[in-house]
């Protein structure tokens, strides 16, 4: 069982489909205890940082909670889009802070380089290290992105996947049990599918 967390700011009902499809229980979830109880857990996000985080910590002990589940119960997060941005520590699209679960800054994509903002379409993604939620993904994998702003990490190490659009970004990241990716698996296809199959089985 996934459970999705319904704070207002995501296209919950497509990745609830794309779930069901590949044979995956989920359920929606808003309540801090919730997400306490919750065995895996996904944090979507459509929209602004700043809107996101600020809804995430006007629920009461929801941030709380969910600083529970990442450090102290170890529980599987993937962020999905804005989802992921919003694990990391701070981003130029406004002034609040992250989750900061790890460590960068969201930015965003220089429009004078000739390339269209926002990034929006498929494109490819190039392995950068093994981990379970890249099974059966190879280097030719395409998915579908649709964003301005880009995770900019620390620590390479942290990087599993980057994709090139004008520059190199980072578009899955990983420490320990949280996952983060820039597309959105759930209109990605085949490849979206694996990756949602495989985040199940951690």
């Amino acid at each position: 069982m996934i459970s999705i967390l319904d704070y207002g700011m995501g296209n919950i009902g497509s990745l609830v489909n794309m779930l069901k499809r590949i044979g995956v229980e989920s359920n929606i979830i808003s309540d801090p205890n919730q997400v306490r109880n919750s065995s895996k857990l996904i944090l979507p996000g459509v929209g602004s940082f700043d809107h996101a985080m600020r809804r995430l910590n006007s629920i009461s002990g929801l941030r709380q909670a969910l600083d529970e589940v990442a450090h102290q119960q170890k529980t599987p997060i993937l962020g999905i889009c804005l989802g992921m941005q919003l694990l990391l520590s701070n981003s130029e699209e406004g002034s609040e802070s992250g989750l900061d679960w790890i460590k960068g800054k969201v930015v965003k994509f220089d429009g004078e380089s000739r390339i269209k903002v926002p990034h929006m379409g498929w494109n490819q993604g190039v392995i950068k290290k093994p981990n379970g939620l890249l099974t059966g993904i190879s280097d030719d994998a395409r998915f579908y992105f649709a964003h301005s702003y880009f995770a900019k990490i620390l620590d390479p190490s942290n990087s599993l996947m980057t994709t090139f659009y004008g520059i190199e970004f980072d578009s899955v990241i990983n420490t320990e049990n949280i996952y983060g990716v820039q597309f959105h698996p759930e209109k990605s296809l085949g490849f979206g599918k694996q990756i949602l199959q495989n985040f199940s089985e951690i």
